[in-house]
């Protein structure tokens, strides 16, 4: 486990934002990945996705990693943020822009 652990810890390290998600942005696999998608679109913000369903070690194992059971996880300089659910209430409450800003998050050109 300690391999795939290392593997999301890079990617988490080398990206500010990062969302683990069921598909990939122009194609997501579930509703939740779908509604993550959209929130992060809707903020203008940069950031990379992890397809879960494309790699059955990172699909497990960003579950251990995060102590967090669903997908899909969004990560903002390192740090885990939550689901789509929390996205969704601090989106609602001028959070999620707060967060981005404050972190100084690069915006899509």
């Amino acid at each position: 486990m300690s391999d795939v652990n290392a593997r999301i810890s890079s990617l988490v390290g080398e990206n500010d934002v990062v969302l683990f998600m069921k598909g990939t942005p122009l194609f997501p696999q579930c509703g939740f990945s779908s509604r993550a998608v959209s929130i992060l679109d809707h903020c203008g913000i940069s950031y990379e996705s992890v397809d879960v369903l494309q790699d059955m070690e990172i699909r497990q194992g960003i579950k251990s990693f995060s102590d967090w059971p669903t997908i899909p996880q969004l990560y903002v300089k390192g740090e885990f943020v939550g689901g789509s659910d929390i996205m969704m209430e601090m989106f609602e409450a001028g959070e999620l822009q707060q967060l981005m800003k404050e972190k100084a998050v690069a915006k899509t050109g």
